[in-house]
Order: C-alpha cells, then sequence, then structure tokens
C-alpha cells in the first residue's frame, strides 16, 4: 500500500468523502472509459474478482435490478448491487444484500480511491465523479468478496465507466428518448450507446421492440452473444400492494411492485436470472425466484406509505415514458386508495422534456381534478416552481376543456383542475398537502427522484438510510 493511500485512509471521515466527490462534479460529464479503465487498473483490477448482470436501457434498470437482486438473495447469494441515483445518501449506490455501505467502509475505500485520482489525471484527465464511485463501488465488491453483482448503467452504455467492467451477462432493458443531447436524438441511436454494453462471450437479455429491438439484434450478432427477447409477462391480476403475472414455466407469480409495466421488467428479471444460470454465475430454483419477487422492495418508485393519516405515494417519473407508466398506474391503483380529491406534488429537472412530462401526468383521469404543488429540490438543477407551474398551466389548456372536463366527470367532479401552487421546498409542498388533516384523498410526489429522495428523507425513518450530513464545499479533493 502506498504512503498517500495509507495517509487517506487514516484521515478521509464520510462528510470529507462525500465533499471530495461531489466537488469532483466540477469536472461534469465526460463519457470515457479511458480513465475508469486506468482507475481500476491502479487498484489491481478488483472488477475482475466477481460476475453478474450489467442492466442498462432507459426505463426499468433499478427494477430489473431490484428483482434479481431479491431473487438472488433469496437464494442464499451474496449480492452487490449498485442502484441509482441515491434517495437520500450517497451510500445506497453501494449495497449488499439490501444493505448499504457503512459510512466509514465508503469513506476508508474513497480515500484509496482518491489517493490514486491525480496519477490517472496526469494521462487520461481528471477523474469524474461518477467515474470515481464506479471504482469506489467495484473495490468495495471485490473486498467484501460477493458471490454475483448486479450492475446498474449511469448513462447510455458504450462510455459509461460501468461499461469498464463485463459480468458476463448483459441487459437491456427498452430503449426510448431521453438524454438526447449525448445519446443521440433517434430510439435507434440511444439503441446503438445501449446495446455496446453486449460484449463477445456475453449472454443477452432484452425487452427492447421495433427498430430499437433490430438494432441490439444485430449487436448480439456482431459479438457472437446468445439473445433472449422478452416480450412482457401476460399479466393476470393487480392490486393495492402489487401484481400477479404469468412467467414461464414458474406459472403465476406473486410480484410487490406495483403497476402493470412491472409485468415486463418481472419477464425481463426472470431471463436474466435464466442467464446467469446458463453461464455459471448462478442457479435459482422455484422457491428462490418466487419469494425473491414476492418480497422485493423498490424505495421511491410507486412506494405507498402512510402519513399523518395520508396515503402517499412516491415516484421518480421523471421522462416522459415513466410519467406516463405513472399515470397509468394511477388509474389502476385508484380503486385502492382512499376516496377524496388527490394532491400532487410535482418537480421536473430543467434538463428534461419538461412538458412531455406534466403532459403525461396531467393525462391520468385520477388526477383531472387534482390539487397541484409545484416545487424544487434544492441543487439548482430543478425548473423554478414558478415557471413549471406556468409550465402546468399551459399543458393542461392543450389538453382541452372538453377532455379535462369529460375526464373530471368520470370522477363525480364538475369542474376543472384549479392553478397550481408554487412552494419553494418539498418540505413546505409536503406541509401544505398533509395539513389538511385525515380523510383526504393521496398525495402523489412525481416528476423527478431528486424531489422523491427529499420527501423521503422527510417522510420515512428508515435506520438503513439515515440522509447524509450537510456537506461544507471544498476547493479541491483530498491529497
Amino acid at each position: 500500500m502506498t504512503k498517500s493511500i495509507a495517509r487517506a485512509r487514516a484521515t478521509l471521515g464520510y462528510p470529507e468523502a462525500l465533499a471530495a466527490l461531489e466537488s469532483r462534479g466540477r469536472f461534469g460529464i465526460h463519457l470515457g472509459l479511458s480513465r475508469t479503465r486506468a482507475l481500476l487498473a491502479a487498484l489491481g483490477h478488483p472488477e475482475r474478482s466477481f460476475r453478474g448482470a450489467l442492466i442498462g436501457g432507459t426505463n426499468g434498470k433499478g427494477s430489473v435490478l431490484a428483482l434479481v437482486g431479491a431473487a438472488l438473495q433469496a437464494g442464499g447469494y451474496r449480492t452487490g448491487a449498485t442502484p441509482k441515483p441515491h434517495l437520500v445518501t450517497y451510500r445506497e449506490r453501494l449495497q449488499i444484500d439490501g444493505m448499504p455501505v457503512d459510512p466509514e467502509t465508503f469513506a476508508r475505500v474513497a480515500g484509496e480511491v482518491l489517493a490514486l485520482a491525480d496519477r490517472v489525471a496526469r494521462r487520461h484527465g481528471e477523474p469524474t465523479e461518477f467515474e470515481l464511485l464506479t471504482a469506489i463501488t467495484f473495490r468495495w465488491l471485490a473486498e467484501a468478496g460477493v458471490d454475483v453483482a448486479v450492475v446498474e448503467v449511469g448513462l447510455g452504455g458504450r462510455l459509461d465507466a460501468t461499461h469498464a467492467w463485463d459480468g458476463g451477462v448483459a441487459v437491456v432493458t427498452n430503449v426510448s428518448l431521453d438524454h438526447t443531447d449525448r445519446l443521440g436524438s433517434t430510439v435507434e441511436a440511444i439503441a446503438r450507446e445501449k446495446a455496446a454494453i453486449i460484449m463477445r462471450g456475453d449472454l443477452a437479455v432484452t425487452g427492447a421492440t421495433g427498430g430499437a429491438l433490430d438494432v441490439i439484434e444485430r449487436r448480439s450478432r456482431r459479438v457472437a452473444a446468445p439473445l433472449t427477447v422478452t416480450p412482457p409477462a401476460p399479466l393476470r391480476g393487480l392490486d393495492r400492494d402489487g401484481i400477479e403475472v404469468e412467467l414461464g414455466r414458474l406459472g403465476l407469480v406473486r410480484v410487490a411492485l406495483r403497476g402493470r409495466h412491472q409485468a415486463a421488467n418481472a419477464a425481463v428479471a426472470d431471463a436474466t436470472l435464466d442467464a446467469l444460470e446458463a453461464a455459471g454465475i448462478a442457479v435459482l430454483g422455484e422457491e428462490a425466484r418466487r419469494a425473491g419477487y414476492a418480497s422485493v422492495r423498490w424505495p421511491g418508485r410507486l412506494e405507498l406509505i402512510e402519513v399523518a393519516g395520508h396515503e402517499v405515494l412516491l415516484d421518480g417519473a421523471h421522462n416522459p415514458v415513466g410519467a406516463a407508466t405513472l399515470a397509468q398506474a394511477l388509474d389502476d391503483l385508484a380503486p385502492f386508495l382512499a376516496p377524496g380529491r388527490p394532491t400532487l406534488i410535482v418537480a421536473v429537472m430543467a434538463d428534461k422534456d419538461v412538458d412531455g412530462v406534466l403532459g403525461a401526468l396531467a393525462g391520468a383521469a385520477l388526477l383531472a381534478e387534482a390539487r397541484v404543488i409545484c416545487t424544487a429540490p434544492s441543487g439548482g438543477r430543478a425548473l423554478p416552481p414558478e415557471q413549471l407551474a406556468a409550465r402546468w398551466a399551459a399543458v393542461a389548456a392543450q389538453l382541452g376543456a372538453a377532455t379535462q372536463l369529460g375526464a373530471a366527470t368520470q370522477l363525480g367532479a364538475a369542474t376543472p383542475p384549479a392553478r397550481p401552487e408554487v412552494f419553494a421546498d418539498p418540505r413546505a409542498a409536503l406541509d401544505a398537502a398533509l395539513g389538511s388533516g385525515t380523510g383526504s384523498g393521496p398525495v402523489i410526489v412525481a416528476g423527478s427522484l431528486y424531489l422523491v429522495g427529499a420527501a423521503r428523507a422527510i417522510l420515512v425513518d428508515d435506520p438503513r438510510l439515515v440522509p447524509d450530513p450537510p456537506l461544507a464545499p471544498l476547493e479541491s479533493p483530498p491529497r
């Protein structure tokens, strides 16, 4: 061990490790693998000590990761997972068997990796925050001796830092328009970026369709990677707490994730487990799969909690497809939710398709007469609440008074939606929504995972996910 690494291990605390990583955000997002590969080489290639599944795609990555991880844990495998983004603590991005890394271990491993950053920078440029986090993750998973890992791609695939690891199984859940400024302006162009995680020798799985599927099939043929294409599992029922689907040889299966869209994710997850078995990585029987699917949890994604006599539904829904999925789920869940006028608390990042997200949400029949509250989580990326309220009003107007009144009439109402209210921060928005006492309709928090994270930190007392301490800015990472 070098003196610089030893010194970093001895002196870097958790708040300092967080500040050091986040200070790297000033280098922005620079796609490419050279810096991550150099970091991993300097660490002795920890990523080569375990195998598993690398999961990319536009939507559903986290759900598939959660389903696969829950089944592997039920089967007795020590399972590393890298869900992203985090909701209330950075440590959520590094998990083993559903438990986040402890602060002391995170700080120690971060110190080791940060001590190598300057060496890498001299030849390859400054490593970014996500590249450093990827190296930290692989170093910790190797040190902890995981049996198998399920790793979620950050952005795209071809040049994402996680692609420095080839676990043997590559998954592309689906492809739609998102991050078009970096990945391309068409579904086919984005699919090429995502399909690049499929490497020679891999087994591949996808739930993609149309032009995206054509691209993924061509990539699989080019690298001679056997590809399993999985249509959504037939949906047999849904209720307040999850769905039931028909999953091949398993037959009728209970999945403890809400929303009919999870039928597609369950099919991809089950095919991923088949691929892990075919690759000789992990073998799971029917009992473990059923137990995992029935017990899976995915915080902040159609998560239903009760607070102060109110039902609160948390869901990121940060792009138009995700927002449309939430809208469908809300209407499916309506019979199982508390009666009364619902409240929507919404925030959207300014770099997203704001009108696309709002239009999809406004299309939910449950929200036709909802109280709408616009807000913004901290960090500066969110569209200011006043502007968001104006955009909501414009989108609602475009839907047409007749359409809105028709939907509202189906819910027993005869008045159009009121103009959105504006609150500067999530706490004020939640206070306004939950301050009306018991007996009112559900509160839906959506439009941004940053908003969901802020809301969850306020509403949920989860000892595993203690919010991170406030950070004092650093001018440069510790040496």
